[in-house]
């Protein structure tokens, strides 16, 4: 299937589950790595020079963009995984590669804005565009064992981050749209902000003082945003500086989960602009959005 059938098609089939690669199986909060057996199978796709071996790379026609954007996650995190020896450069690149070639196999008419590749300004003529972080948390990425790294791959449709997967490789994770994750209850005691381990803004060391609360510190945008979805933390606020592929698929998984996603000032997040800064970002749960957005303010 191509072309504008193809597209219509997925939008008629939103509710089928992705498709993942072998060694993935579903669950009630995303899609979660099982362990592979010793000498299991690995697919090197001869296509494509310089690809590392990927597992189980799945080929249905006609996905639905909800498994497109999961599937395409798992199987950048397996690569990931698989050359995490080869340093956070080569993760970028080879994931970033991978990305790109799935997406114009898959989505041919679509437009993509990469961290990894040169912006093609004809994204701003489409109104689907696919908005990925090949590898969010290339530091923590090259620190073995750190599990606080992700890869985002979502689908920005007239600016709004609609679609979207967070993979967490490390953990065996994968919380998309298509399923969308059930937050858990707020356990008692202060509430948690998700921070940066080593750079947090002085808004968010404000907010955290304003609101008596505790932090929860870690690596990538998206093991924050995550953080949120998951219930270990109830808030993650950033103003330090980001670009829309730092958190479009973390706003789109947010927001299907039912979570609060903002500006810091409250006003909407848009993607899809001709300068893809988007420097500060809100996710927390709903019932406390007014009293974040009102410390924030100050």
């Amino acid at each position: 299937m191509s072309g504008q059938g193809a597209e219509a098609a997925a939008q008629r089939h939103l509710g089928e589950p992705p498709v993942m690669p072998r060694g993935y199986s579903m669950s009630g909060q995303g899609v979660e790595a099982a362990m592979m057996p010793p000498g299991h199978d690995r697919i090197v796709d001869a296509d494509r020079p310089g690809w590392a071996p990927t597992i189980g790379r799945a080929t249905v026609e006609g996905m639905n963009d909800h498994t497109v954007a999961a599937t395409l996650a798992a199987e950048a995190g397996e690569l990931l995984l698989a050359i995490r020896d080869e340093g956070g450069a080569a993760g970028d690149r080879k994931s970033d590669d991978l990305l790109l070639a799935r997406l114009a196999e898959l989505r041919p008419d679509d437009a993509v804005l990469s961290e990894e590749s040169t912006d093609d300004p004809v994204r701003l003529q489409r109104d689907r565009v696919w908005i990925v972080d090949p590898l969010d948390g290339t530091r923590e990425y090259g620190e073995p064992p750190r599990v606080d790294w992700a890869v985002h791959v979502a689908l920005a449709i007239d600016g709004v981050a609609r679609i979207g997967a967070v993979a967490l490789p490390a953990s065996g994770i994968v919380l998309h749209t298509g399923e969308p994750p059930v937050v858990p209850p707020r356990p008692d005691g202060p509430i948690r902000v998700a921070v940066s381990r080593s750079r947090a803004s002085w808004e968010v060391r404000e907010l955290v003082m304003r609101l008596s609360a505790a932090t929860v510190p870690m690596g990538s945008a998206g093991a924050k945003a995550m953080a949120v979805v998951r219930g270990d933390a109830d808030v993650y606020a950033h103003s330090g500086g980001q670009y829309e592929w730092d958190s479009c698929a973390p706003v789109a998984v947010a927001a299907a989960a039912g979570l609060h996603v903002s500006r810091i000032d409250g006003s909407p997040l848009r993607y899809n602009r001709p300068d893809p800064y988007l420097p500060d970002l809100l996710i927390c749960r709903p019932e406390l959005a007014d009293k974040v957005l009102g410390a924030l303010a100050g």
